[in-house]
């Protein structure tokens, strides 16, 4: 159970998508303590949704349970989502859009979703591309993660691409 006395955790987040599907890459920023942690990973063939939703996964996986969370990003998908109770409705209806079918990313909105019922998380919107240091470098971050080397591959994006379905598992 979150404890609202602990000091909050800050977390950054962003993603990229070289292509929309294409390489794509999270950047996560972790201040903690007055201590700052970066973690990035690319992708071969992604969204920049999942990228998106990504970043805060990784960054709440990489903080202690019970944790209060203030996570900013600059994603409107995952903020409307989570503040204006999109994500709730679309768990209570077995994860259907109301009359649109169903929810894209549905691996990722699962397990994300599990991260935030063991945190205390006030998500933050932020203007992307609007000077802000740690969204800018968590931009860089993604960007650069998308463009290395060493690429994995998003199955969840990949199986349901070859299926037509969404199928749970990113690793």
């Amino acid at each position: 159970m979150p404890n609202p006395s602990l000091t909050p955790i800050n977390i950054y987040t962003d993603g990229a998508c070289t292509g929309n599907p294409g390489p794509g890459g999270y950047g996560v920023i972790i201040v903690q303590d007055g201590k700052r942690r970066e973690l990035s990973q690319g992708y071969r063939l992604t969204t920049n949704n999942r990228m998106e939703l990504l970043a805060a996964i990784m960054g709440l996986k990489s903080i202690p349970p019970g944790a209060r969370v203030r996570l900013f990003t600059d994603s409107k998908y995952l903020s409307d989502a989570i503040n204006l109770g999109w994500m709730d409705i679309w768990r209570a209806k077995n994860w259907k859009k109301t009359g649109k079918g169903k929810v894209l990313n549905l691996d990722l909105w699962k397990e994300l979703v599990e991260l935030l019922d063991r945190h205390q998380v006030e998500l933050v919107w932020v203007k992307g591309h609007a000077g802000h240091p740690e969204n800018e470098r968590c931009d860089q971050l993604a960007v650069q993660a998308a463009q290395g080397r060493h690429l994995l591959t998003d199955y969840g994006y990949e199986i349901s691409q070859e299926d037509n379905t969404q199928q749970p598992g990113l690793f």
